[in-house]
């Protein structure tokens, strides 16, 4: 089937959208495009939901075809049996794509739902109709405001699009990317698969200009040899961070009831992986973080690390996470040790590396500054805290402004890491990551996250450097 990329374009980027079947009293489709910039309409023959789809404001017809203009999306969320009538009518309507949320087909194995699944399959590909899914939660755009769930958070437009299998990390990577102030550009959650599948999304998302890397949770694909032909491809124009599901043998028995997907172990998966050129992540966080490195930290082409800022005992902490994570913290030069000699006042502070500034914390400029000139030194990173037992918002602006600063004249990537966070602080955190995003500098809400994304990012930068 040949993918019509701008049909799936005017469906990511849609000026209209029907909804079909949705149901109260929750209505989670139509309130979940209540932020959508375009017309919504509604498709609903049950008379006991319509003074409901009325009252939310929402235009409602009897059938696709009653619809008075053209639509871009249609969000089907009709039982199985009537999934087929609807298909028939997106396909006369001559729709961009359909988003099938439907479900009980392939995944269940039974007959009546592979039989089902088939016949739909089988006739959009006759109409060279883009069906998405089905089993899935569809599209999300925060720019145009069509949503997976309510929740989302719109009014953006980052530079990461997603391609995830599963519909509950599609939401949940839309909601950690955000906090981490990493928006998503778009996102698809595209269950089943069974007409566009994950090497689609990706040559769409490879000749989207406004995104700028693609992150993928994926568990199965239907055909291997052109994910992975396409995936090196892609991987060549735009990071790819991929979080493959079914690592274990109980992970891929658990993906034929959830996408009927077919899993390949994962040693191949490894070995493709890393000839593609795309990075792997083992969870949500790694991915978030991995991709959040990619995007704002300067290109990472060493493995030694310059640390500052915690305790004695975060100091040992944070040392012994990134050697386990394969980076190096090492020794200083003299030149530095001579430097720090001038001013540091060991007693309840450690002049190694890490740096334990203890009662030094007012020169922690002028530390930062000898790491930075340090020839031992590839990268940079400063230990601290945003809850208010330890730092104040001036502190915290402070660091900030040094930072930036630091980050201005400096090749080295320049990262934060927080040696505790506590949820309460998360919009000050969310605040905080922000201004250093904007300068070039990543917040990591741990060492460990912190760790793993330079680690991942060190090693996009050296297969792009070893080409």
């Amino acid at each position: 089937m040949n993918i019509d990329f701008k049909k799936l374009d005017r469906a990511f980027n849609p000026k209209t959208v029907a909804v079909v079947g949705d149901k109260g009293p929750g209505y989670m489709w139509l309130n979940g495009q209540k932020t959508f910039t375009g017309k919504l309409y509604s498709v609903q023959v049950d008379p006991r939901e319509i003074e409901g789809i009325k009252a939310l404001g929402v235009e409602n017809y009897p059938s696709l075809l009653a619809i008075p203009e053209a639509i871009d999306l249609v969000i089907v969320a009709v039982p199985k049996q009537v999934a087929y009538r609807i298909l028939e009518d997106c396909i006369k309507k001559d729709v961009a794509a359909a988003h099938f949320f439907t479900s009980g087909f392939t995944e269940t194995e039974t007959d009546d739902g592979i039989r089902l699944e088939k016949m739909m399959v089988d006739r959009a590909k006759e109409a060279n109709f883009l069906l998405i899914g089905p089993n899935c939660m569809g599209l999300y755009n925060p720019l145009v405001g069509i949503r997976q769930v309510p929740r989302q958070p719109v009014g953006f437009k980052g530079p990461v699009s997603f391609i995830s299998q599963s519909g509950t990390h599609a939401i949940t990577f839309s909601e950690e990317a955000y906090l981490q102030a990493l928006e998503v550009n778009k996102s698809v959650s595209f269950g089943n698969g069974r007409v566009l599948d994950a090497a689609d999304y990706l040559e769409y998302f490879a000749q989207d200009a406004s995104t700028r890397a693609i992150g993928m949770y994926i568990e199965g694909t239907r055909d291997g040899q052109r994910f992975l032909k396409t995936l090196k491809k892609v991987a060549e124009q735009k990071p790819v961070v991929i979080w493959k599901g079914g690592r274990t043998e109980e992970g891929a028995r658990a993906i034929a009831s959830h996408t009927g997907s077919l899993a390949l172990p994962m040693a191949i998966w490894e070995a493709a992986m890393k000839q593609c050129g795309a990075i792997r992540v083992n969870s949500l966080e790694e991915l978030v973080d991995t991709l959040n490195a990619l995007m704002f930290l300067s290109p990472v082409y060493g493995n030694r690390v310059g640390i500052a800022g915690g305790s004695g005992g975060q100091s040992v902490a944070i040392a012994d996470v990134f050697s386990e994570n394969g980076l190096k913290v090492p020794a200083l030069t003299k030149e530095s040790y001579d430097k720090l000699a001038s001013f540091f006042v060991l007693v309840g502070s450690g002049c190694k590396n890490p740096i334990d500034p203890g009662v030094n914390r007012r020169e922690i400029k002028r530390i930062m500054d000898i790491l930075e000139e340090d020839a031992n030194i590839d990268n940079l990173v400063l230990m601290t805290s945003v809850t208010s037992m330890f730092r104040t918002t001036e502190q915290l602006e402070r660091d900030a402004a040094m930072l930036i600063e630091l980050r201005q004249r400096t090749q080295k990537p320049v990262a934060v890491v927080l040696g505790y966070y506590a949820p309460e602080t998360s919009k000050e955190v969310n605040a905080f990551a922000r201004t250093l995003r904007d300068h070039g500098i990543c917040l990591f809400v741990s060492p460990e996250r912190g760790a793993r994304a330079i680690r991942n990012a060190l090693l996009y930068h050296g297969l792009r450097t070893n080409k």
